[in-house]
C-alpha cells in the first residue's frame, strides 16, 4: 500500500492552508503551521514574498495537489479516479470528490472512528473494519449506498475502541449522507456524498482544467 512518507506538516506548509492532516494536532499550539505559516525550505520564508501572480498552470497543480493531500492519494490512482469521474454522467469535478469521499477509509474518518484520515488508513489496513459483515483491510474500497462499515466484533475488546463509544459524543456530527451508530459502533452510507456535502476548500474546477491541458 503505497503513501506519502514524509513529514505531513510541510505538506499543509507547502499549500498555504491547513489540510488537517494530524487530526487534533493541527487544533493545538503544536501544529506546525500556526508557527511557520510560510512555504517548507531554505527559501521559504522569502519565497512567499518574491513570488508573483500565480501562472494559470500554477494554480491548477496547486489544487489538484491540496486535493492528493488531502486524501491521501498518490498521482497514479488519483488520475485513475479523475478518469472514473470523466466516466460518470454529471459535473466531472463534483463526480472527483464524490468517488473520493466514498473511499472506505475517508468513511471511517467522517464517521468519527478515526482522528484524521491517515490514521482511518491504518486502522482499516490492520483488518479493524468490516463491510456488510466482511472483513478487508482495503483504505482504497469505494463504498456505496446500503453499505455499512463497522469495527469488527474482534478488535471492539481493544482499549482504542472501547473508549471510541464516549469519544464520538465529542466529535463533530456526521455528514448527512452517513448514519452513525454508536452503540453498535458502525456506520450505514445513505446515499452518494453530493458536492454540497463536502465541506473542503477545494476549486474542483481547476483539477479538471488541469487534467484538460
Amino acid at each position: 500500500m503505497a503513501h506519502f512518507g514524509g513529514p505531513v506538516c510541510k505538506l499543509c506548509r507547502r499549500e498555504g492552508e491547513k489540510l488537517f492532516l494530524k487530526g487534533s494536532r493541527c487544533l493545538s499550539p503544536k501544529c506546525s503551521f500556526e508557527r511557520r505559516a510560510y512555504p517548507p525550505g531554505q527559501h521559504g520564508r522569502d519565497a512567499q514574498f518574491r513570488r508573483g501572480r500565480a501562472s494559470d498552470y500554477h494554480r491548477q497543480l496547486r489544487e489538484k495537489q491540496k486535493a492528493r493531500r488531502i486524501y491521501g492519494v498518490l498521482e497514479r490512482q488519483f488520475r485513475r479516479y479523475f478518469r472514473e469521474a470523466q466516466r460518470r454522467p454529471g459535473l466531472t469535478g463534483s463526480n472527483l470528490l464524490s468517488i473520493l469521499e466514498s473511499r472506505l477509509d475517508n468513511v471511517v474518518y467522517r464517521l468519527g472512528f478515526a482522528e484524521s484520515r491517515a490514521h482511518a488508513r491504518q486502522l482499516v489496513g490492520h483488518g479493524h473494519f468490516t463491510v456488510n459483515g466482511r472483513r478487508t483491510n482495503i483504505p482504497s474500497l469505494i463504498v456505496g449506498p446500503n453499505d455499512v462499515v463497522a469495527v469488527r466484533e474482534g478488535s471492539r475488546k481493544r482499549q482504542y475502541f472501547r473508549d471510541l463509544r464516549s469519544a464520538l459524543e465529542n466529535r463533530p456530527p456526521v455528514p448527512e449522507w452517513l448514519a452513525l451508530n454508536t452503540t453498535e459502533l458502525s456506520g450505514s452510507v445513505l446515499r452518494r456524498p453530493e458536492r454540497s456535502d463536502i465541506d473542503l476548500t477545494i476549486n474542483d474546477q481547476l483539477i479538471v482544467e488541469y487534467y484538460s491541458r
